[in-house]
């Protein structure tokens, strides 16, 4: 009963709530390091959830907590510590710099750990410095990979989570917890967990080289399928396969991905599909130059910025999953709102005095990239592109006269969600999720 019918999500009243159900961090059972995200969102105005992996359920889970629920504002930047192995929970004036995630994760995992062995038992949420400026931006979870040595990061990205947390004036919320074990959940049965754990462990380990292979390829293994079936989103939903799909699809990442170790974003998790590309340079912005760790792409990145904006050279799409990861902001909002505004160009509702000079025809990687530079940056087109799809359809038919029929025909939203990247004709339950779901249109 925190909110009612007239919060706002920008109000102190709106709820921030981090929660990882009741078998969180089971280690016998794959998929539970999960983090289930809700609050009013800023992109939809209603209530959202989002969830994603990494260590932060999991401790948040074992430190205590069923869940974490945050409400008003700071009066000034904080970070919140929260230590499972004391018990004690601090808030903190936040660290100057830096906002952006790879940076800001890094450095307080490093400041927080007792040593090397140490930063396996930390995890940090925090969003990037777009989060300031646009409204869909999620939130990046991160965990230390001992194997690559590198801090990693999962994402909670659908809805504006990152915005919520950054207009609160959180930098960072920090859990430490270093008690691990079988039962550090505690659960009523644990022999009952065991049971359905090994089931389904058996099955993995038995079909999932030769089905999925989650393990070796991850989710990019989608996109060859999504193709075949013509249901991979081209040029803003007009198409459902591209003939230049195999450079983006599961082969080709599979080749790139560092294998140096199990990819599992959780202990114990035999799906192991939490892929990355190690020492990838970048070619563009404030970090141009740095060799980075580019977590994944995964599918829904590579369906929003690969095919869905024309792109498929994968070095494009590196850079773009990048630096949306480190600025905060949801890859599937991100791509479906820049194939939007591609089509909206290829129409002639835009053209480059509309757009600040960028041409943004398909394919566009570097007009792309611009448009994410400046939605990190507060300034240009971008902060409009930045404001998602709906925003979108009613500004250019008030500003540019454009037709509000066809802007809403081409803008792949529902109650302000951009459609998450499958097109839907063959899955009547998927249609139906996508229109009928309180929160929009999310897989």
């Amino acid at each position: 009963n925190g909110t009612n019918s007239e919060t706002k999500w920008n109000d102190p009243q709106n709820e921030l709530v981090f929660s990882s159900g009741p078998i969180g961090g089971i280690t016998s059972y794959p998929g539970s390091g999960k983090v289930t995200v809700t609050t009013i969102s800023p992109l939809t105005h209603s209530v959202i959830d989002s969830n994603g992996g990494g260590y932060f359920g999991p401790y948040l889970k074992f430190s205590g907590w069923d869940a974490l629920e945050i409400q008003g504002k700071a009066e000034q930047e904080v970070i919140v510590v929260i230590d499972g192995d004391s018990g004690l929970v601090k808030i903190e004036a936040a660290p100057i710099d830096p906002i952006d995630t790879h940076l800001i994760n890094t450095e307080l995992t490093n400041l927080l750990a007792k040593d090397e062995k140490d930063k396996r038992n930390i995890s940090v949420i925090t969003a990037g410095q777009a989060a300031a400026h646009v409204p869909i931006c999620g939130l990046n979870i991160s965990y230390y990979d001992p194997k690559k040595k590198e801090v990693r990061f999962k994402q909670a990205a659908r809805g504006g989570a990152g915005t919520v947390l950054r207009d609160k004036k959180i930098k960072a919320i920090v859990v430490h917890y270093s008690g691990l074990n079988a039962d550090s959940n505690g659960v009523a049965d644990m022999s009952l967990l065991r049971k359905a754990g090994s089931r389904i462990n058996k099955e993995i380990s038995d079909f999932d080289a030769s089905q999925n292979d989650m393990r070796g390829t991850g989710t990019p293994y989608l996109v060859e399928i999504m193709n075949r079936f013509d249901l991979l989103p081209t040029h803003n939903f007009q198409y459902g396969s591209h003939s230049d799909a195999y450079k983006i699809a599961g082969d080709v990442w599979k080749q790139k991905f560092n294998h140096s170790g199990p990819d599992g974003c959780w202990y114990g998790c035999t799906m192991s599909c939490a892929h990355g590309v190690s020492h990838y340079h970048l070619r563009t912005g404030p970090y141009k130059g740095d060799p980075v760790f580019v977590d994944g792409p995964e599918y829904e990145t590579l369906g929003g910025l690969g095919s869905n904006i024309g792109v498929f050279r994968p070095e494009d799409v590196l850079e773009l999953n990048f630096y949306a990861d480190t600025y905060g902001i949801d890859t599937i909002s991100l791509g479906n709102s820049i194939a939007f505004v591609m089509e909206c160009y290829d129409l002639g509702i835009l053209d480059k005095e509309k757009t600040g000079g960028l041409e943004m025809t398909w394919g566009n990687a570097e007009a792309a990239l611009e448009l994410v530079h400046q939605m990190a940056s507060g300034k240009g087109f971008g902060v409009v592109v930045g404001q998602g799809v709906r925003y979108m359809k009613k500004h250019f038919a008030e500003k540019y006269n454009a037709n509000p029929e066809l802007l809403h025909d081409i803008g792949m939203e529902i109650k302000g969600m951009e459609i998450s990247e499958y097109i839907s004709k063959e899955s009547l339950a998927q249609q139906g999720g996508f229109a009928l779901a309180s929160k929009g249109a999310q897989h």
